[in-house]
């Protein structure tokens, strides 16, 4: 690493480049007056970052040791008395409603599913922030969403039979959500315009659409349109009509696809799916950031033989029923998630020659990208009310939250923008986010624009702050635990309760198998259901199945009917899920819960250390992908820690089964020619020590978080290729 010196820091030279040449070139801020104010802010903020997690600290060896003075299931009552005691529960704030303005209609208004993508990788960063709108017919031809019974199947040349399928599927999606007056839309033979409505011609004559509000929009002639625009549940749905294409000469209307509005919001990472350690790490991140939101960022790649350039989609232009133009965004609105308050990088050393918080960085840096947009200096536009959406992770707590609204606030002082441009995703992922959910919400009620739940992060913590209570129930038992289904609840109600409904996101979390879309289908609709208007998927064609439920849910009115009902019990949040008779599991199930989580933490971090992949697709144990990132591998780590800790297994025993699992990865992996082998020599292998690390001193990492290993073995990783 090369530091410049700018005033009292020390500035990795990538970064200074990066922040000087590329950002504020965009920017009506001088470096020197950036680099001043920037360095003021991180002055005034760096000891309260260092004194919130000193308290969080203090807490956690607070009930540890109460835990081992009090070891089983706690009695609520003397447990909630002795957390309220510490302060570690809030008081439960009075009733109030959020004033978050100048919030887009994707936020505040369309309830539809939010892509999470590493925007480290440009190409899937692309892919995301274009998957507002989606191929049906491709995501239920080339997924396990139709069925390959009786000649339907993928793979090779195009397959009539299965085609056929889809195209049954897809007119079915078009009656359920669109419906015509007394036939299907299987039956159309044309589809035009007359006096401004959308006339659809069949057999039996020409019917229209029962609700006639519906029809949007077209492209083309009206007599021949090119494309029918239709809106259901504030979710626009394309018929597209091409009698020459393959498809549609096939096709008795002509249709050739149905286009879904899809990825109505994308999560933008720079967190738990990407490995940012250094500056280099950090400015491939953030040049990513400012290159989707000025429309500049491109990545050519090969597929099928051909080259590719992948960039952003551009406006979709359509005509009015009345005659006149318009657009609908071509693509995604971007939220980016920062880093949480734990972590240092070395990007930048104050005067004290210390890393600061890259929390802190993010937050200057991300908030600078996104006053690009709303100073108007690219050509796309990313948010059309003017507003910067920020997702913070890994927040314990008011106190943490208000901590990142009076960043935000510094940083818009900083830029020069509004105060309250700069708007902030809560994720309710940490127990002592969940117990003052409604604390948290108020530090932030005239900046808030996000809620989730999500069950990988939350079970992690859940594990690592009762660490010493018990062994837990086995990883997959978690769900039907009692704490879940209160939690799930909690924050829907919490978020309706303080006037989220037509203000802000409340979200669910991730379905994690990308490759299993007919159980997405058949389980993920559970989330609109329950009163969520978004919930995470992992692809841009899960995105376009998921919109299918949105159709079918009416997410505005399941929140008004939940809307008076009142929040899960904290007593139920808090019960801790321990095995009730650690005796009851045979030595083959534990060893089947340890096998199953070594070989998801050896997949993930072998990737991770080696490759600086921070988000994959990991076959488990029975060969089943599964999105791996950060918060998988805290719960898998966690839960070893915790079962080792209370005896369930032993050390050794835990050591075998981390080496016969190196193996079993080390294979999944072969034909990576960029693969490491583990297992051959795990003493020298700098991923296998730090699997070994997660699980071993699992109990001392602050909150049971990985990056500080992480980090630090990847480190180790780009220095001895450095080297070599």
């Amino acid at each position: 690493m090369t530091y410049v010196k700018i005033g009292g820091l020390r500035v990795d030279s990538v970064l200074a480049d990066f922040v000087d040449s590329e950002l504020l070139a965009r920017l009506p801020l001088t470096p020197d007056a950036f680099w001043t104010k920037a360095e003021a802010l991180l002055k005034q903020f760096t000891p309260r970052n260092a004194a919130l997690l000193a308290r969080r600290q203090s807490l956690q060896e607070q009930i540890d040791a109460w835990h081992r003075e009090h070891p089983g299931r706690p009695k609520q009552s003397e447990y909630l008395s002795f957390l309220s005691r510490i302060g570690y529960l809030n008081e439960p704030a009075e009733d109030f409603v959020i004033e978050t303005s100048h919030v887009d209609q994707e936020i505040s208004l369309q309830a539809g599913p939010q892509l999470v993508v590493p925007v480290k990788n440009a190409r899937f960063a692309l892919n995301a922030a274009n998957a507002r709108w989606g191929s049906l017919y491709d995501a239920l031809y080339g997924t396990d969403a139709i069925d390959e019974a009786d000649g339907a199947q993928r793979g090779g040349a195009y397959n009539p039979i299965r085609g056929a399928k889809v195209i049954a599927y897809a007119r079915a999606v078009l009656d359920q959500a669109c419906p015509l007056h007394s036939v299907s839309h299987a039956e159309s033979d044309a589809y035009f315009i007359e006096q401004g409505g959308l006339r659809v011609r069949t057999s039996d004559g020409v019917t229209a659409l029962r609700d006639p509000s519906q029809f949007r929009g077209y492209t083309g002639p009206a007599e021949a349109p090119h494309g029918i625009l239709l809106c259901n549940n504030n979710l626009h749905l394309e018929i597209q009509i091409d009698p020459e294409s393959e498809i549609g000469r096939e096709d008795s209307a002509g249709i050739k696809d149905i286009v879904l509005e899809a990825a109505v919001t994308t999560i933008q990472d720079c967190e738990d799916s990407v490995a940012a350690v250094d500056a280099e790490d950090k400015v491939e991140v953030y040049r990513n950031c400012l290159g989707l939101i000025t429309g500049e960022l491109e990545e050519t790649f090969q597929k099928g033989g051909v080259q590719v350039t992948r960039r952003l989609s551009a406006n979709r232009s359509y005509q009015a029923p009345d005659g006149s133009r318009f657009e609908l965004p071509g693509r995604s609105l971007l939220l980016f998630r920062n880093v949480g308050h734990l972590m240092r990088n070395p990007a930048i050393l104050d005067k004290n020659g210390s890393e600061v918080y890259e929390g802190l960085l993010d937050a200057v840096i991300t908030g600078a990208i996104g006053a690009v947009d709303i100073l108007g200096k690219g050509p796309l536009q990313n948010s059309r009310a003017g507003s910067v959406y920020i997702v913070k992770p890994k927040m314990h707590g008011p106190e943490e939250v208000r901590f990142a609204c009076d960043v935000f606030a510094a940083v818009e002082m900083m830029l020069g923008l509004e105060l309250g441009r700069m708007k902030l995703g809560i994720m309710d992922e940490e127990r002592r986010t969940t117990v003052s959910l409604k604390a948290c919400i108020k530090e932030a009620k005239d900046r808030v624009v996000f809620i989730n739940t999500g069950f990988l992060d939350r079970t992690g913590d859940e594990i690592h702050t009762a660490m010493e209570a018990g062994p837990m129930v086995p990883k997959a038992d978690m769900k039907a635990c009692a704490w879940i289904a209160a939690y799930e609840q909690h924050n829907v109600q919490t978020g309706l309760s303080c006037g989220f409904q037509g203000r802000s996101q409340i979200g669910k979390g991730m379905w994690a198998m990308p490759d299993l879309m007919a159980a997405m289908l058949e389980q993920k609709q559970a989330h609109p259901e329950a009163g969520a208007n978004t919930a995470w998927v992992p692809s841009p064609t899960a995105a376009v199945l998921h919109a299918l439920h949105y159709h079918r849910v009416d997410v505005h009115e399941v929140q008004a009917a939940l809307k008076n009902q009142r929040a899960a019990d904290r007593a139920d949040i808090l019960t801790v899920p321990l095995l009730s008779d650690p005796s009851s599991l045979t030595s083959e199930q534990i060893q089947r819960e340890l096998d199953n989580n070594a070989q998801s933490i050896l997949g993930y971090v072998v990737r991770w250390v080696d490759q600086g992949i921070g988000c994959s697709k990991v076959p488990d144990i029975n060969n089943v992908g599964l999105m791996e990132d950060r918060a998988t591998l805290r719960i898998s780590s966690q839960h070893i820690a915790n079962w080792l800790r209370h005896g369930m297994c032993t050390e050794l025993q835990v050591k075998e089964t981390l080496l016969r699992m190196a193996a079993v990865v080390d294979e999944q992996n072969r034909h990576d020619p960029l693969y490491e082998a583990m297992a051959q020599d795990p003493d020298q292998s700098i991923s296998f020590q730090a699997a070994c690390d997660l699980v071993f001193k699992g109990c001392e990492q602050p909150n049971g978080y990985t990056e500080p290993v992480l980090h630090r073995a990847r480190l180790a990783k780009k220095a001895q290729n450095l080297k070599s």
